[in-house]
């Protein structure tokens, strides 16, 4: 399987893992016992014993914050095939969503996830939408069976970094 998503994966897109601001990362919905960490951390998400899961019905909403801006160009959502999610509404910047307003905004990108997409094929995203990337927010509105428990393997996110300055690294020059 890794070669089919290594494969599918366009070069100079990288992992993006490396680059989530992991102090900010939240999930709405998710059961104490498999948290967002599984699906999300590398090392993690390719344990196939670990998981991340709804806790009152199928909804997940996962805000991740970047170190720094990325372009986003595609994402790899894995899970099994009956609670595995179906649409996937992703949401670029958008801060402090919640279940109440999360239908206020319109996505910046919708998917829906396919068999194959659960098996770790791709998704492409609309690579317009994502060019300037702060922060990405992920509304799992329901999942294939249409059952309670939505169950998410693994989350990963391929992109770029946008070349910027960080101004806590600059120094102030003192004249004399």
């Amino acid at each position: 399987m890794a070669s089919v998503v290594s494969s599918a994966i366009p070069r100079g897109q990288v992992d993006l893992v490396d680059f989530v601001d992991w102090s900010g990362v939240e999930c709405l919905n998710q059961t104490t016992s498999h948290p967002l960490a599984n699906a999300l951390k590398q090392g993690y998400r390719d344990d196939d014993g670990l998981h991340l899961e709804s806790d009152a019905d199928q909804q997940l909403l996962i805000y991740v914050p970047f170190a720094q801006v990325i372009k986003l160009h595609s994402a790899v959502i894995t899970g099994p095939e009956e609670e595995g999610p179906n649409t996937v509404k992703l949401f670029a910047n958008k801060e402090h969503m919640g279940f109440s307003n999360v239908n206020d905004y319109p996505p910046s990108d919708s998917l829906n996830i396919s068999l194959d997409n659960l098996k770790g094929m791709p998704v492409t995203l609309k690579y317009v939408k994502f060019q300037n990337v702060r922060s990405l927010t992920i509304f799992i509105e329901d999942n294939q069976a249409d059952g309670d428990v939505t169950k998410v393997q693994k989350i990963a996110l391929f992109g770029t970094t946008v070349d910027t300055t960080n101004m806590k690294d600059l120094k102030k020059i003192e004249e004399h």
